[in-house]
C-alpha cells in the first residue's frame, strides 16, 4: 500500500524537485509503515536520508506543541479560552491600556486565526536580542487587516504559555522523537539562509523563531517521522488527548479552522478523498500531518523542499493533496495497511 502512495513523492525526489522525502502512516490500532528516499542534504556535502533524521517541522509546531499546551492549560483551569490574552500577559500593549485592540484578543481568537494581525512580520530585522524582540512583539501597535492565517497569533500564544508556566516552551513535555532545536540526532538540511550566511542543519529555519531564541509558539519544533506518528497515534487512540481536547481540535470554529488545526475544505493540503472528520496542518519547510478520525488513519509527509533554497518550484503544493488522496485510496482498497 505505502509504496504506491509514496510513489508520487519518490518521483519528485527522482526529478530533483525536492532533495528528500519521508512518508509515514499509522492507524488507530498502532500499525505503522514508513518509506523514505533521497537526500537529507545536497550541499555543501551529500548525505543520504534515513528514517532517523530529524526534520524542522516549522508551523506543524503550532499543532503538535502550542495548540496542545494551550488546550491543556484551559482544561486545567489555568486559562479561559474566551478571555483576553492579558489574563496571562498583563503588559501586552501596556502603554495604551484603554485603546489597544491587541488587549482585547482572546486565546481562542488566536487559536482559530480570527484576529486582525498580519500573516507575518520580519521581526528578526529589528534586532537579535530574544528578550528585546519579545518585548517588541508585545508593545508593537500591529497594523490591522482582515483575519488571515498569522504567525503572530501563535507567537503571542507561545509568550502566554511561557508567562503562565514561568519557563520556556522547552520545559513542557513533548514525547520521544520530538524536540525543540537543535535536535538530538542527525537533521535534514533546510535553506542556505542569506541572513545567516550558511546552510541550516539542525538549526531552526524560521528567521523570527531563530532571532527570538529558537523556541516560539509558531515554530522551532523538530521531529522524526516516528515522533510525529507517535503524536498522531495519541490523538487517534485517545491516549495523548482528553475527550475535551479532541472535541476542540475536531470542531470547526471559524470557517475551516478548529482550535489550531484545519479541517477538510476544497483545495486543502490533505486532498479530497479523506473524510470530513479529518484535520491537518502544514509547515513551510515542506512538512505536514493529517489525521482522519473516521478511518482511524493518519499520515505525515516530511520533506526538505526549501533545501538549498525556497526560491524554487518544488511542487509541494500539488504533492501534498495528491499524496493524501493516494494514501486514502490505498487504505480503502486494502482495508488497512
Amino acid at each position: 500500500m505505502i509504496d504506491r502512495a509514496f510513489a508520487l513523492a519518490a518521483a519528485h525526489v527522482a526529478d530533483g524537485r525536492i532533495p528528500g522525502a519521508t512518508l509515514g502512516i499509522v492507524t488507530a490500532d498502532g500499525r505503522r509503515t514508513v518509506r523514505f528516499a533521497g537526500l537529507a542534504q545536497r550541499v555543501p556535502t551529500v548525505e543520504p536520508l534515513t528514517r532517523d533524521h530529524w526534520f524542522d517541522l516549522a508551523s506543524v509546531s503550532k499543532v503538535i506543541a502550542t495548540t496542545r499546551f494551550v488546550l491543556q492549560l484551559a482544561e486545567d483551569g489555568r486559562i479561559d479560552l474566551d478571555r483576553p490574552l492579558t489574563d496571562a500577559i498583563p503588559d501586552l500593549r501596556q502603554y495604551d491600556v484603554a485603546g489597544a485592540a491587541e488587549r482585547r484578543l482572546t486565546f481562542r481568537d488566536c487559536l482559530v486565526h480570527r484576529t486582525f494581525l498580519p500573516a507575518v512580520e520580519p521581526i528578526y530585522t529589528y534586532g537579535d536580542d530574544p528578550a528585546r524582540l519579545r518585548a517588541f512583539v508585545l508593545q508593537r501597535a500591529w497594523r490591522q487587516g482582515p483575519p488571515v492565517y498569522s504567525d503572530i497569533n501563535f507567537i503571542l500564544l507561545g509568550l502566554a504559555i511561557e508567562r503562565i508556566i514561568g519557563a520556556g516552551l522547552d520545559a513542557l513535555p513533548l514525547g520521544s522523537g520530538l524536540s525543540w532545536g537543535p535536535p538530538p540526532g542527525p537533521a535534514v538540511a533546510t535553506e542556505h539562509c542569506q541572513w545567516r550566511g550558511r546552510v541550516l542543519v539542525g538549526e531552526v529555519h524560521d528567521e523570527n523563531c531563530s532571532s527570538m531564541g529558537g523556541r516560539t509558539g509558531h515554530a522551532g519544533l523538530f521531529g522524526t517521522v516516528d515522533g510525529v506518528l507517535d503524536f498522531a497515534l495519541g490523538l487517534l487512540d485517545g491516549s495523548g488527548a482528553s475527550a475535551a481536547m479532541l472535541d476542540a481540535i475536531r470542531t470547526p470554529v471559524e470557517g475551516h479552522r478548529t482550535a489550531g488545526w484545519e479541517i477538510r475544505f476544497p483545495g486543502w493540503s490533505g486532498g479530497q478523498a479523506c473524510s470530513a472528520d479529518t484535520i491537518g496542518h502544514t509547515g513551510f519547510t515542506g512538512t505536514g500531518l493529517w489525521i482522519d478520525f473516521e478511518r482511524g488513519l493518519a499520515w505525515t509527509l516530511l520533506t526538505n523542499r526549501v533545501h538549498p533554497t525556497r526560491h524554487f518550484d518544488s511542487g509541494i503544493f500539488a504533492l501534498r493533496p495528491a499524496t493524501g488522496d493516494a494514501v486514502v485510496a490505498e487504505f480503502d482498497a486494502a482495508g488497512g495497511i
